[in-house]
C-alpha cells in the first residue's frame, strides 16, 4: 500500500510554475465567486486546494479548465499568458479536470466514455477492437479490474469514478485537477490512486488536489491553499502546517471535535423494524430496528450492501423478500411515494441523480416533497408559504446562496447537499436516512450537519446515517450495524472502535479464507 512520506516528496521549485493565476474575478447573478484569486502550479507537485464549500475552488479550476470565464485576472501557462475559452482548448493546452459531479454519458461503455470524441479509426471506419485495448490499457496501469465494454450505468459510484479518472489520464495532461477524487472510493481505491498520483509526478505532472478529507491532504499533498468567500488566504508548506492550522484558514475560526450527545434510546419505542430483507445476492436476510431519537449508524467497505439496503425500504428498488413495520404495523412499500406517506425520507449518496431537479430554483427543490402541503383548491401553489418555508430552511441550514430563486445547479456542492436534506426536514419524516450525508461537504458545514442531526434524534426522529467515513461513523452513532456482502455480520454499541467495525466488515471475507485454508 502507498502510504507516509514516500506518497510526497520534496520538489524544488522551478523558476517558472506550469500554472500561474493572478487577480481573478468571476461573478454570477447575485454572487461574487471570485475576487483577486491567485494559486500557482509547479511540475511534479500535488497542490492541495482547499476551503469551505461556496469558497470559490471549484471555479477557480473551471476558469483554469476552459469551463467559465474569467471576469478579471492573469492567466499563465509556462510564464506566458493565455485565454482558454473552453474545456477542448484546455485539453489541447494539457491540462485536463476530474469534476466532482460525475459526467459520464450512463448509456455507454467505459472505454467509449474515455475516448468519447477521439475514437481510434482504421480505414475511417471506428476501430471498436483498438478502442477496447486503449481503455483496458490504461484500467492495467492503474491496476483497476473493469471491463472496457461494461455500460457505465451499471457500475457503482466508486467505479464510475475511476472511469472519469481513466478519461482523465487518457489525455496524457501535464496538469490535472482533481475535485473530490475520493469522494466515493474505499480505502484500496484511494491506495491504488494515491499510487497513481505519485507516478504522475514523477513524470513531472502538475495535480491540484481538492478535498476536504484532512487525512488525504497532509498524505499526498505538497503545498496547501486556502480559500475563503471567493478570496486567498494563504499558501503553506502540507508538511510543516498542523491540520488545526489549515481549518482555522478555511473557517477563520477554531472548530470543536467533541462527541456529540446522543440520549439514551434503549427504552424508546420502536420507529422502524426491518426483518429479512432480501434481494439477490446484494441483500441478504437483513433484520435490524431503529428507536425513536437513536442514529444508527451503518458502516462496511464498499459494495456491502448499505445503499442498496437503504434503496428497498424507500422502495426505489423492489425488494424479493422480507417485512418493513414503522410503528408496530407492518407496512407495504412499492414505491418512494409509499415510503414518503409512511414518514419515510431517504437522502441519496447521488444527489445530482436522484435527490435534486438541478434546473428548478432553490424555492422549489426544497418544497418538492411536500408540494401537498402547499398546494390549494384547483392545484394552484402557494408560493408565499414556499417562500418563506424556503428562506427559513436556508436560514437555519446556512445554505450559501443569493436568495431561494437560484438555480440548485449554480450552487456549490455542500449546498446542494444541504438544500436536499431542508427537503426532508420540511417534510418532517418521522424515519430518515441519511447515505453518506457529509460527501463533498468541508469541515465547518460538516459540524454544523452534525449537530443537525443530533438535534433531529433529541427531537424523536429515527435515524439511519450511511458513511464511508469510520470517524464519523463513532462520533455520530448509538449503535452501528456492520454489513459485508450483503448481510449484515453484527451490530455494535456506540464507543467502540474502528478495529471492531472491521473486523464485521470483513467478516465474510475472512470466513472464506477459513474454508479455503482448512
Amino acid at each position: 500500500m502507498v502510504g507516509g512520506s514516500s506518497e510526497r516528496a520534496t520538489t524544488p521549485a522551478p523558476a517558472v510554475p506550469l500554472v500561474e493565476m493572478t487577480g481573478v474575478d468571476k461573478s454570477f447573478p447575485g454572487v461574487r465567486a471570485l475576487i483577486g484569486a491567485q494559486f500557482d502550479l509547479r511540475p511534479g507537485e500535488v497542490h492541495a486546494l482547499m476551503g469551505e464549500n461556496g469558497a470559490g475552488k471549484s471555479t477557480l479550476m473551471k476558469v483554469l479548465s476552459g469551463v467559465y470565464s474569467r471576469d478579471a485576472g492573469v492567466v499563465k501557462l509556462d510564464g506566458v499568458p493565455v485565454e482558454i475559452t473552453s474545456p477542448r482548448q484546455a485539453q489541447d493546452a494539457g491540462i485536463s479536470i476530474i469534476h466532482q459531479e460525475l459526467a459520464l454519458m450512463r448509456d455507454l461503455t467505459a472505454a467509449q466514455n474515455i475516448f468519447i470524441g477521439r475514437e481510434p479509426r482504421r480505414f475511417g471506419i471506428l476501430d471498436e477492437g483498438q478502442l477496447n485495448r486503449d481503455a483496458a490499457a490504461i484500467f492495467a496501469s492503474m491496476n483497476l479490474k473493469l471491463e472496457p465494454t461494461v455500460k457505465v450505468d451499471t457500475l457503482t459510484i466508486a467505479k464510475q469514478q475511476m472511469v472519469e479518472i481513466a478519461k482523465a489520464l487518457s489525455y496524457r495532461s501535464r496538469v490535472l485537477i482533481m475535485d473530490e477524487p475520493t469522494a466515493a472510493l474505499n480505502d484500496a481505491e484511494i491506495a491504488e490512486l494515491f499510487a497513481i498520483i505519485v507516478r504522475l509526478k514523477a513524470e513531472g505532472v502538475g495535480v491540484v488536489y481538492i478535498s476536504h478529507k484532512m487525512d488525504e491532504i497532509k498524505r499526498i499533498s505538497d503545498r496547501v491553499t486556502v480559500m475563503r468567500d471567493g478570496e486567498y488566504v494563504g499558501t503553506v508548506p502540507a508538511a510543516d502546517t498542523s491540520i488545526e492550522t489549515i481549518i482555522s484558514m478555511m473557517v477563520g475560526r477554531t472548530l470543536s471535535n467533541e462527541t456529540l450527545a446522543i440520549p439514551n434510546t434503549a427504552n424508546a419505542p420502536v420507529a422502524l423494524e426491518v426483518k429479512n430483507l432480501r434481494r439477490g445476492r446484494e441483500i441478504r436476510d437483513v433484520s435490524f430496528s431503529v428507536r425513536q431519537g437513536e442514529i444508527l449508524g451503518f458502516a462496511g467497505l464498499m459494495g456491502a450492501g448499505r445503499t442498496e439496503v437503504a434503496r428497498a425500504i424507500f422502495g426505489a428498488d423492489r425488494k424479493e423478500g422480507g417485512e418493513i413495520w414503522v410503528h408496530g404495523k407492518r407496512v407495504g412499500i412499492s414505491t418512494p411515494r409509499d415510503a414518503v406517506e409512511k414518514g419515510i425520507g431517504y437522502l441519496s449518496e447521488d444527489r445530482k441523480l436522484f435527490g435534486l431537479a438541478t434546473g428548478l430554483d432553490v424555492r422549489n427543490n426544497i418544497a418538492l416533497a411536500s408540494l401537498d402541503r402547499f398546494t390549494g383548491p384547483g392545484g394552484v401553489l402557494d408560493e408565499a408559504g414556499m417562500e418563506q418555508a424556503a428562506k427559513e430552511a436556508i436560514r437555519q441550514l446556512a445554505i450559501k446562496t443569493p436568495s431561494d430563486t437560484q438555480e440548485a445547479r449554480l450552487l456549490s456542492g455542500g449546498n446542494q447537499q444541504k438544500v436536499v436534506i431542508a427537503k426532508w426536514l420540511l417534510r418532517d419524516c418521522d424515519i430518515l436516512i441519511f447515505d453518506e450525508p457529509t460527501r463533498g461537504i468541508d469541515v465547518g458545514a460538516k459540524s454544523e450537519i452534525y449537530k443537525l442531526l443530533n438535534n433531529l434524534a433529541a427531537q424523536g426522529k429515527a435515524i439511519i446515517v450511511i458513511s464511508s467515513e469510520l470517524p464519523e461513523i463513532l462520533r455520530l452513532s448509538h449503535r452501528i450495524a456492520v454489513m459485508c456482502e450483503g448481510r449484515l455480520t453484527g451490530v455494535l454499541p456506540g464507543g467502540s472502535s474502528q478495529e471492531d467495525i472491521m473486523r464485521l466488515a470483513t467478516m465474510r471475507e475472512t470466513a472464506m479464507e477459513l474454508r479455503h485454508a482448512g
